[in-house]
């Protein structure tokens, strides 16, 4: 083959090479947009395949409507926000933080899960009362921090990314509180699960899905 003819042929071997690398990355299937709904806006998650009991257990209470009118009962600037207790329904502040559902979920802690900004984890007892670091069955938590919060990685169960709606997070976390922080006025949300094309989800918000 001609010396030039074969340069040129490589060249675009190599230009085609990116969209075949692309075409092979592009997530398939739909996956399960989830969207807390607070007076301060909108947060819109995705939750992690391979922490599959967290998964299936968060999106059954929210299809439930489990957290519809819980709080955000517990809030702490440049930490994280946590919610999802149902003893936040009632009248009574004094019992906040103390509810669930009645069981636990067993650890999934995986390592390449980190407590970035935006990161969802599972609240849970301390490890005197918790070896096994068993996660409550409904509250969870979402990292403020900008930084993140590496001093908790490995403790507790990351299982979820927020991907729209950071913003809301830190409106959240600068509410003024009062004792146990719990925010002054009571923080409410609303969440409603979507089943929507990975495609479609990872082009929108920027997100990366992990490769199979």
């Amino acid at each position: 083959m001609n010396p030039l003819r074969k340069t040129i042929a490589f060249v675009m071997v190599l230009a085609l090479l990116p969209m075949a690398v692309l075409a092979q990355k592009a997530p398939k299937g739909k996956d399960q947009l989830v969207t807390i709904s607070t007076p301060m806006g909108e947060m819109k998650l995705v939750l992690f395949d391979d922490t599959p009991l967290h998964k299936e257990n968060f999106l059954k209470l929210a299809r439930e409507g489990y957290y519809d009118g819980t709080t955000f009962h517990r809030v702490i600037d440049g930490f994280m926000i946590q919610g999802g207790d149902p003893n936040t329904k009632d009248s009574d502040p004094s019992n906040d933080g103390g509810g669930n559902p009645g069981y636990t979920v067993p650890a999934e802690i995986n390592p390449k899960y980190k407590h970035v900004r935006g990161a969802v984890a599972a609240a849970r007892l301390g490890d005197q009362v918790n070896p096994k670091k068993e996660s409550s069955g409904s509250q969870f938590y979402i990292v403020e921090n900008h930084q993140g919060t590496p001093q908790l990685d490995e403790a507790y169960t990351v299982y979820g990314q927020v991907v729209d709606g950071l913003d809301v997070i830190d409106k959240i976390a600068e509410q003024p509180v009062g004792g146990r922080n719990r925010p002054l006025s009571d923080i409410r949300m609303t969440v409603k699960v979507e089943n929507i094309k990975k495609k479609k989800i990872a082009r929108k918000y920027g997100y990366t899905y992990p490769q199979e």
